[in-house]
């Protein structure tokens, strides 16, 4: 819901009595408007941002689609949200340092506690103002009450036909999620692989905290796409960038201060892609047990100097794990091309 309608000199307070003269402003909740169902954030892409490759990284695009994402949640349900799900990240082209950035978060669906979000993210020169898509995806988040249980939320209907086509797109979507988690959770990453991999370990730090106390799911998100990253550097011997992302999946939260493990392991090889699975896990530093907190499948593709995909070394499965994963990612592929696309406009 929107933020209660408040003075504009006190911003979140109310007046406060003096000397017996005064108003007091009652805080008070207003019903739901069509424009609490969408939000755009708007911005330069900072230097602070660029990748070494010369444009924004995808995992910074994650950050901004998450902080939209969350802006959207809140705004509708009127209560604090948590992260559950960040599927079908297509990124279409870079964005330059100093562009303009727009990042639009849309309401396309709402369950009990749950909401379906559907985020673009555009950029455009600031001196033209051409703005072009870059990066579409969708999330889900499920409002949650002072002791962290899931909430109702207010129930969004589509008021146009393109709401109308989005929703319909996102409830067909629904059993192939299901597939597609049901066939991740079946698979086995062990010592018995032999895929390349890498594993980044560091503490979870205060700045990486969110409005609820806990690792901002949007921090977490641009792990994944570092350890992908280092992941497909490593193997294709040269930059690479993110193609797409699927299946992002928050079974529990980070706590600051915790010990994180981010492990990007390749599944597959294309052309000039490369198919990697991350999972990440968290635990206290003082105790040995580390708990799986997010699990992620990203592609990456390689690029030349010209910053065209180029070819990369094929990677060939070893051990019955390592063909096993294989087959996962080829089939993940097939049932991804089944889906339609979400429409724009």
């Amino acid at each position: 819901m929107p933020h209660p309608a408040v003075c504009g000199h006190c911003r979140d307070h109310d007046h406060a009595r003096t000397g017996g003269v005064g108003v007091v402003s009652r805080r008070r909740r207003v019903p739901v408007s069509p424009v609490a169902s969408e939000i755009t954030l708007r911005f330069l892409a900072a230097p602070t941002d660029v990748a070494v490759d010369g444009a924004v990284h995808g995992g910074k695009v994650l950050e901004w689609i998450d902080k939209a994402a969350y802006a959207c949640a809140v705004g509708w349900s009127g209560h604090y949200c948590v992260t559950v799900y960040v599927g079908n990240v297509h990124f279409s082209r870079p964005i330059a340092s100093g562009h303009l950035v727009e990042v639009h978060a849309r309401l396309i669906n709402t369950g009990r506690s749950s909401m379906d979000i559907q985020v673009t993210v555009s950029s455009a020169d600031p001196q033209v103002g051409d703005f072009s898509l870059a990066t579409t995806c969708l999330v889900i988040f499920v409002a949650v009450d002072g002791e962290g249980r899931p909430t109702a939320v207010p129930t969004w209907a589509p008021r146009t036909s393109l709401e109308q086509r989005l929703q319909a797109n996102v409830l067909e979507r629904v059993q192939l999620r299901a597939d597609i988690e049901a066939a991740m959770k079946e698979q086995q990453y062990t010592e018995a692989g032999t895929a390349p991999q890498v594993t980044l370990r560091f503490l979870a730090a205060p700045t990486d905290v969110n409005w609820g106390g806990k690792v901002h799911g949007g921090t977490v998100m641009r792990w994944i796409d570092e350890a992908a990253y280092a992941c497909g550097a490593n193997w294709s011997g040269g930059e690479c960038i993110a193609t797409y992302s699927g299946g992002v999946r928050f079974y529990r939260p980070i706590l600051i201060g915790h010990l994180v493990e981010v492990t990007a392991r390749l599944l597959r090889t294309g052309r000039t892609s490369m198919h990697i699975s991350v999972h990440v896990s968290s635990g206290d530093p003082k105790a040995p047990q580390m708990r799986l907190t997010t699990h992620s499948l990203t592609v990456f593709v390689a690029l030349g100097e010209d910053k065209r995909a180029r070819q990369v070394p094929r990677w060939r499965p070893v051990s019955a794990e390592d063909k096993a994963l294989e087959a996962h990612a080829l089939h993940l592929i097939d049932v991804r091309s089944r889906a339609a696309q979400p429409p724009l406009q």
